[in-house]
């Protein structure tokens, strides 16, 4: 079948210029980023093979809000998302906070990847500073951002098809050597590495719950095709057919890694560093294998920043046009792209360049430990809206899709409780955990104030309409 986009906007100025088949890739590459590629090396690195756990753990709440999110779509697609969602099923202020928790999770995000980028070309350019490769990576996205949804799909589909082949060549390739009990390193590849070492949990339970906050941000951007579905010609046929291929893709590709990374060298072996996926095929001796492993894990960030200049721009743009975020935010371009907020979380990423320049090793453990805020609030989001919808549709007030959230409305009750446990165990983590942390209370304190600014805004534009309006 021929795959058809709309030319013409819709009311919302966005044209139906992404295909099915990049929709699913875009689904399928959202769920692979830089926080399994590279976040999984220093993590293993810190609990061990335990680390299989908490990625199994969070897999299971990521499944519960992809789910509630493919349920919201089918009620409402929208490239407002979630954040229309929020302002539909809570109200205004939670549009409000959770467009702007999400894209403070983009812009630190952003953050973590352009450092990722710097991290990777080092590897092949050592004497070039981690801030200009930084610089580079960051100018070329915008520039594709910028001018059309269309290159942006289509950059993001091969992106994506990268990413998949890569994982799908890892999880063979481990499987295999792990099947023949391979010399890798030196040692032998086997189920034996999981016990070897220290047991399952070589650093204690305590110490592998406190990587569930990583984990969580490894699993960001599964929400994507929310936000993509309002670019989506046919969503109700589509995004359901996109989730379930997330779902069951979150098991395989990033338990399945992690399990087999762990099976193949030992979890001491491994370095926050430099990914562990390189860090495997290097030691196998091969020349050559580990620059092109590199040279995928490169191109995961460039995908996930990518996603971010996208989303934000359309989140931006939707905060925008409710009065809560600056007005140039909302502006579209000719080419129907929000160029405005677009070039906003642009500036945002230029403070990572600089983050690159002045602490490069500590650079990605903050960003995403504070980008894990945004990644709770998004998710919270979700399943709240999915839970106040279930009840307008009980009440008779809508109709709900039949595309639904197991469980619910127990698994909604159990996924934000699992949340706030990761909230409150970022307290007790390492120095970028707490720096994240201890910055909740400021972000609330911000978030309050501009919300009171646009509510104030509200009345007094109100009050100048009556006075108008009033007869002399």
């Amino acid at each position: 079948m021929n795959e058809q986009t709309v030319a013409e906007p819709d009311a919302d100025g966005y044209t139906k210029a992404l295909s099915k088949r990049q929709v699913q890739m875009i689904a399928i590459g959202g769920a692979i980023g830089v926080g399994l590629f590279l976040g999984a090396g220093g993590k293993l690195a810190q609990t061990g093979p335990s680390l299989v756990f908490a990625y199994a753990l969070c897999g299971l709440a990521a499944f519960f809000v992809m789910r509630a999110l493919g349920e919201l779509v089918l009620h409402r697609p929208t490239a407002g998302s979630f954040v229309e969602y929020a302002r539909e099923f809570i109200g205004p202020w939670a549009g409000f906070t959770s467009g702007w928790m999400y894209w403070v999770n983009w812009a630190m995000t952003g953050i973590a990847e352009i450092t990722a980028v710097a991290i990777y070309v080092h590897r092949w350019l050592p004497d070039v500073p981690q801030w200009v490769t930084a610089l580079v990576a960051l100018g070329f996205l915008v520039v594709v951002n910028l001018l059309s949804v269309k290159l942006f799909g289509e950059l993001e589909f091969w992106f994506s098809v990268v990413k998949v082949t890569a994982i799908v060549v890892f999880l063979f390739t481990g499987i295999a050597l792990v099947i023949g009990r391979a010399d890798i390193g030196g040692g032998e590849a086997g189920v034996a590495n999981l016990v070897a070492h220290g047991g399952m949990f070589p650093a204690g339970v305590g110490i592998a719950l406190m990587t569930l906050q990583a984990v969580i941000f490894a699993y960001s951007a599964i929400e994507l095709v929310g936000i993509a579905a309002g670019e989506t010609a046919d969503p109700r046929r589509v995004i359901p057919k996109a989730i379930n291929g997330v779902v069951y893709r979150i098991g395989v590709f990033y338990v399945g890694s992690v399990l087999l990374l762990a099976m193949l060298l030992p979890w001491n072996l491994y370095s926050g560093g430099e990914s562990p996926f390189v860090t495997v095929f290097s030691a196998l001796g091969i020349a050559g294998v580990g620059d092109v492993m590199n040279a995928v894990v490169l191109t995961a960030a460039l995908s996930s920043c990518n996603s971010g200049l996208y989303s934000t721009g359309r989140i931006l743009r939707s905060l925008a046009q409710h009065g809560e975020a600056p007005a140039f935010t909302g502006r579209m371009n000719r080419r129907h792209v929000p160029q405005g907020g677009i070039l906003f979380t642009s500036v945002a990423y230029l403070f990572g360049v600089v983050l690159n320049y002045l602490v490069p090793k500590e650079a990605f453990d903050i960003a995403i430990a504070v980008a894990s805020l945004g990644v709770v609030a998004t998710w919270a989001t979700l399943i709240a809206c999915q839970l106040r919808l279930r009840r307008a549709a009980l009440r008779g007030e809508v109709e709900r899709p039949a595309y639904r959230m197991p469980g619910a409305p127990y698994t909604g009750w159990a996924t934000l409780a699992f949340l706030a446990l990761v909230i409150v165990l970022m307290a007790f983590g390492g120095p970028a955990e707490r720096i994240a942390f201890w910055s909740i209370p400021v972000l609330a304190v911000l978030l309050f104030v501009g919300w009171r600014a646009v509510r104030a805004r509200r009345s007094t534009a109100h009050q100048a309409a009556e006075r108008v309006a009033a007869p002399d």
